[in-house]
């Protein structure tokens, strides 16, 4: 994201509703080095999305992330410390019922294409799980930050979990748009949160991730008035293991 060309990318995306892709951390800070090593950078050229580590041979992210000639990098917090060692070749798996964002169903498994020499023991997935009661989340990401530039080094905000009902309710009135099924709703109308680049990043409670960011309220990423809308992990847990058995 260092040239002009993507900063205009980032800009244009700002416009598109719900179907842009989302997640610049908004209100975060940067984390720890080798604090979250299950984060992956979903690259075509150039980091494109975030997602994340769920076993040593699979990356989970957002099915609006599919693009051809994928990469995913693992291993780093820094993008510009990229080793070739850290970058994997992979084959896609979206989700057969995918269509559009607003239509759910937003979610994609990466199979890494291992080779010998990528034996990265710094590596480590994260497991998933279903949202429970109370939790405490966040959410991490690279992208633009308020300042309107990008950030090479990932960053993360703590995010308050909003009620369904009351998500649901806000998104009909704020937008006319009845969310899906498979969604968690969690910060974006507390000016924290994500914005464009960076979808397919994790909603981590606890020490487990529970969605996956989907989209938001956009050309608000600074004071968002909507909550930010994630894929529930849970609502695709048949889909997920039957997946990952695959033999190719």
């Amino acid at each position: 994201m260092k040239t002009l060309l993507s900063f205009l990318v980032f800009h244009l995306l700002l416009g598109l509703g719900p179907n842009a892709h989302g997640s610049e951390i908004i209100g975060g800070k940067e984390v720890l080095d080798k604090s979250m090593m299950y984060m992956a950078s979903v690259q075509n050229d150039r980091h494109i999305c975030g997602g994340f580590l769920i076993r040593k041979d699979f990356v989970l992210t957002a099915a609006h992330c599919y693009s051809k000639n994928l990469t995913v990098v693992l291993g780093t917090h820094n993008l510009k410390k990229v080793s070739d060692s850290m970058r994997y070749r992979v084959k896609s798996y979206k989700h057969p019922d995918f269509s559009k964002v607003k239509y759910g169903n937003d979610i994609m498994l990466l199979k890494l294409q291992l080779q010998k020499s990528q034996k990265d023991h710094r590596i480590q997935p994260i497991q998933i799980s279903k949202l429970k009661n109370n939790a405490k989340c966040r959410v991490a990401g690279w992208g633009l930050t308020k300042d309107g530039k990008p950030s090479d080094v990932l960053q993360a905000v703590e995010v308050p979990v909003v009620g369904l009902g009351n998500c649901r309710k806000e998104w009909l009135e704020g937008r006319r748009l009845e969310l899906p099924k498979d969604v968690i709703c969690a910060g974006g109308n507390t000016a924290v949160g994500f914005c464009q680049g960076d979808s397919g990043g994790p909603l981590v409670c606890g020490k487990q991730a529970v969605g996956i960011v989907s989209f938001n309220m956009n050309r608000n990423c600074d004071y968002p008035n909507l909550p930010n809308v994630y894929v529930d992990i849970s609502k695709h847990l048949s889909w997920i293991k039957k997946t990952l058995a695959k033999k190719s």
